[in-house]
């Protein structure tokens, strides 16, 4: 069964912990922030972001779509649905960084990665890092949540 990162609007206070914590666990040393952000030479980007408008926020992050259109424009493969665990998971390597997935997104989920090989860069649930992705183990109020199902 497929999983996907939900946030709760009502709980959210907008802090962005989840986008430090994120950073933190893609980088170079995932148990220690002071070091992600101050030792790391290319800080990786932050898989989820915050949204805000007025007094509502809300964690924006991949849905694990049931038919992503993202995967369906990947012009090389480097986006597909794994098998196993039904995430969209992206291959970096084989990103050529031509954009259609973040075009393509309905959602927004999808950024540059940043850094000097410019590639798409989206939520991997902390895939064979964590296992409770890092947004959902740091939010300080509960309002990430790690939910069964996809996004129809």
């Amino acid at each position: 069964m497929s999983k996907r990162v939900i946030c709760k609007e009502d709980v959210c206070i907008g802090c962005h912990l989840c986008e430090i914590n994120c950073i933190t666990a893609h980088s170079s040393y995932p148990h220690d922030i002071w070091k992600a952000f101050k030792l790391q030479k290319e800080r990786p980007i932050a898989r989820v972001l915050v949204e805000e408008k007025g007094e509502t926020s809300f964690a924006l992050s991949c849905r694990q779509c049931r038919e992503p259109e993202c995967v369906k424009s990947c012009l090389t493969g480097a986006l597909r649905i794994d098998p196993v665990s039904g995430v969209v998971v992206l291959a970096q390597e084989r990103c050529i960084g031509c954009w259609t997935c973040i075009v393509s997104c309905p959602y927004g989920a999808i950024r540059p990665s940043g850094g000097k090989r410019m590639v798409a860069a989206k939520c991997d649930l902390c895939q064979g890092i964590r296992e409770v992705p890092a947004c959902v183990a740091g939010c300080p109020n509960d309002a990430l949540e790690l939910a069964d199902g996809r996004e129809e």
